[in-house]
């Protein structure tokens, strides 16, 4: 009912070889939790790999088990079997020696691929002496080497007495045509008919109209004779060399097909990969347990019915509330509730079965025991009563099995029988199912039923939604708003008459049409929520796109100013160093002039006090350019750059020994001499008479309390190191109060965007979290909306 079957018929059409695809068409759901697990993540690392490496090819490989019970049996394999089998061990040798090494990134992967070790010797020996074609080589046996040899040679013999019989001008006139020819193997020359009796030989055949006689002269059939002897021996050596490589085989088939299955396994789990990336599917979360209320996660965004094409489907999000496990679906007839309920149902059985699901990531599931559906197409059954007792039996076989830990799947629940009974009985199943605490999603378009699912504990609403100016459905499904028929609508845009429609209104209980009305005004409020919201997230990121603009343009101006400031600090160096070598020069002319000592020792004494002023001069032109205060001695706390490490990024002063001080630049404590540190500016610097107690708490608030910026990029990164990396950047952000931070880990393989949003899920200051828009990145960007 739910098209399971044909979800496995797509699946098996991305196997390489025949194991495998018997594999696939095996699949069934499974119900233990770490079976489940352990499958579903190694998909996602066949997916990895193929991400990588899609040149992955196991399309010769073979069943060989019906070929290893021949040779058990002592049969006798032919050369191309068993070429193929050789074939098939060799692709398990590479695959396993290419896994193995890279075992750190697949291990799941490189543990099967210890399946894949064939026998020894084995492959070098088929190789050795059959070829691709299935032909067996001179070199499998000396004897096979020498009768071949004895073969080229009869077999120049025999040709050559033919040929020269050909040429002799005696049998010129007799020969119907040039050639040496084969007839029952043997060779022979096509002789006129009329000249049969005057050529001592032996007739193998003739042509049909009876011209042509093919003869065998007898002068040659010593050497036809050993020829074919020759041919015999090299048959009978040819089939005792395959039964030998045949016994081998036999001893050790239970090596080639343990190699043989676990390829078939690796090829499964391949096509299980492939058949997901073509799906847009992703890996869903597994609920190891029920909620705190006892009742199966079901959080599926974005879901898709994997038989629709993907530009057909019309994505649903099914997520209840902790407190709900019974969904009541209204809407519409072709409206989509049966394909949402065909949806919830095959996203359960495709996690069980250890498939990755058309679902955004973040889904997550609950494993049920069973799955329980009863499925019509409405449409295109006659409502009668044998389609009531049908339906009635299916239902009455469910309820007699289902419990806490089964999905029930009811569509149109109550038809195909007198509506007031028909909606009574619906009611009541809806009561039994809910009394014994049975997870269900139910379709129908009883009223009643609404109210139901809007009194009673546990029972949520939902409803298809349908847009009543095209009076086309939208086949969206909205949780916790129930539907409306829309019987009326749709019959008047069909052509119903006026008198009738107005008829009809008339019979219909005024207080449901104000509840329809009333429907309609929560639907348009609902809508007009949901746009104002999508246009002030759409308005958040265009600010905060600007607000990134913005301070790439501050960056850039900053580079440019201390890019200033070094030519500068470059060029005054450069003019100091140039006076020094002035003064140097002059200190020598004066002494070789022989001027007075004193002389010497006042120009010597005004001309350091030049350079003193010169130094002094530039170095406040610089500090002043910098906006660093002069003379203000660096004091524990404050934030500067190190110069030799030429990084942007600020280290903190922990303590200042005489002329070293010791920093902390993020995980890295280290000393520097005082004249590597610089501050960035001014505001880095502790105020003049702030006392000590008041600094620290102020550089406190600075070092720790700093703004992290509001995305961070964790892309490139592995899942440990993410982990770590986004564990420090939700601490930062929560003490710098940010509302909101942007999480780039893009999309790839979704491993980063899973971990990613699993870990904000579960995390103490995240809120919760929501994808990115279009225009930030849409899925490979997660928004993390902070707790205050």
């Amino acid at each position: 009912m739910l098209e399971y079957p044909q979800v496995i018929d797509r699946l098996a059409a991305y196997t390489s070889f025949s194991l495998s695809e018997k594999l696939a068409r095996q699949l069934t759901p499974y119900t233990d939790n770490s079976v489940i697990r352990y499958k579903l993540e190694l998909v996602t690392e066949a997916r990895r790999l193929l991400s990588v490496n899609d040149s992955i090819r196991l399309g010769g490989c073979i069943d060989a088990d019906p070929l290893l019970a021949i040779a058990e049996k002592s049969g006798v394999l032919e050369g191309e079997i068993i070429h193929r089998l050789a074939y098939m061990l060799a692709i398990g040798r590479d695959l396993s020696n290419s896994l193995k090494y890279h075992a750190a990134e697949y291990p799941k992967l490189a543990a099967m691929a210890n399946g894949l070790t064939p026998p020894y010797g084995l492959i070098q020996t088929i190789n050795n002496t059959v070829t691709d074609r299935g032909e067996v080589l001179d070199s499998a046996s000396d004897k096979l080497a020498s009768i071949r040899r004895e073969i080229h040679n009869a077999y120049n013999r025999l040709l050559g007495r033919l040929e020269k019989l050909l040429r002799d001008p005696k049998m010129q006139p007799m020969i119907q045509e040039s050639i040496i020819t084969q007839r029952g193997g043997r060779y022979v020359i096509p002789l006129k008919a009329e000249y049969k009796n005057q050529v001592k030989s032996i007739i193998h055949d003739q042509s049909a109209s009876g011209a042509t006689i093919f003869a065998e002269p007898l002068s040659v059939v010593d050497a036809n004779n050993a020829y074919q002897e020759l041919q015999l021996a090299e048959r009978d050596e040819v089939h005792r060399i395959l039964r030998d490589l045949s016994a081998q085989i036999a001893d050790h088939a239970q090596e080639i097909r343990t190699v043989n299955h676990t390829l078939a396994e690796i090829d499964f789990v391949l096509s299980c990969a492939k058949y997901a990336d073509d799906l847009g599917a992703n890996e869903p979360i597994l609920a190891e347990k029920y909620n705190r209320n006892g009742n199966p996660v079901i959080k599926l965004y974005g879901a898709r019915h994997p038989l629709l094409p993907q530009e057909k489907a019309v994505p649903i999000d099914v997520v209840l509330d902790d407190d709900k496990f019974v969904v009541i679906i209204t809407g519409p007839n072709t409206g989509g509730k049966t394909v949402s309920l065909k949806t919830v149902g095959l996203m359960a059985l495709m996690m069980q079965s250890g498939l990755h699901i058309p679902a955004e990531s973040g889904s997550e599931l609950s494993p049920f025991r069973d799955v329980f559906a009863d499925i019509g197409d409405e449409q295109s059954i006659e409502q009668s009563l044998s389609t009531f007792s049908g339906h009635m039996t299916n239902q009455i076989r469910v309820l007699n099995k289902a419990n806490g830990k089964t999905l029930m799947l009811l569509d149109e629940l109550g038809s195909g029988t007198d509506p007031q009974e028909g909606s009574a009985l619906a009611r009541a199943i809806m009561q039994y199912i809910v009394d014994h605490h049975v997870p269900c999603f139910a379709a129908t378009h009883f009223s009643e039923l609404k109210l139901f699912a809007q009194s009673t504990e546990g029972v949520t609403n939902a409803s298809m939604e349908f847009n009543l100016k095209t009076l086309r459905p939208t086949y969206h499904l909205t949780i916790g708003l129930p539907g409306r028929s829309n019987a009326l609508l749709i019959a008047k845009k069909l052509g119903l008459s006026e008198e009738i429609l107005a008829n009809a209104q008339k019979t219909i209980d005024p207080t449901e049409m104000n509840a329809d009305k009333l429907l309609d005004d929560i639907r348009r409020q609902y809508d007009a929520a949901k746009k104002a919201r999508s246009h002030a997230d759409r308005m958040c990121s265009l600010a905060e796109n600007k607000d990134r603009e913005l301070q790439k343009r501050l960056d850039e101006i900053e580079d440019e100013r201390e890019k200033i400031l070094q030519e500068s600090q470059s060029a005054l160096e450069e003019e100091v160093r140039e006076l020094r070598e002035e003064l140097s020069r002059i200190r020598r002319t004066m002494r070789g002039a022989k001027a007075p000592v004193e002389e010497v020792a006042q120009l010597d004494k005004d001309l350091k006090a030049a350079e003193k002023t010169v130094k002094k001069s530039g170095d406040k032109a610089l500090k002043k350019a910098a906006n660093v205060p002069e003379d203000r001695p660096l004091k524990t706390g404050e934030k500067v750059r190190v110069r030799s490490l030429g990084t942007e990024s600020l280290a903190v002063i922990s303590n200042i020994m005489g002329d070293e001080a010791e920093i902390q630049l993020g995980a890295l404590r280290m000393r520097v001499p005082l004249r590597e540190l610089s501050r960035r500016n001014e505001a880095d610097a502790p105020e003049e008479g702030e006392p000590e107690a008041d600094k620290s708490a102020r550089v406190s608030g600075e070092i720790f309390h700093a703004s992290p910026g509001v995305e961070i990029d964790l892309r490139g990164l592995d899942s440990e190191e993410m982990s770590m990396r986004l564990e420090k950047y939700l601490d930062d952000a929560a003490l710098a109060g940010l509302p909101y931070v942007r999480i780039i880990h893009g999309k790839g393989t979704g491993i980063l965007r899973r971990t990613a949003r699993k870990m904000l899920l579960n995390h103490p200051h995240v809120k919760y979290i929501e994808s990115g828009q279009d225009n930030e990145g849409g899925d490979g960007v997660t928004v993390a909306h902070m707790k205050s």
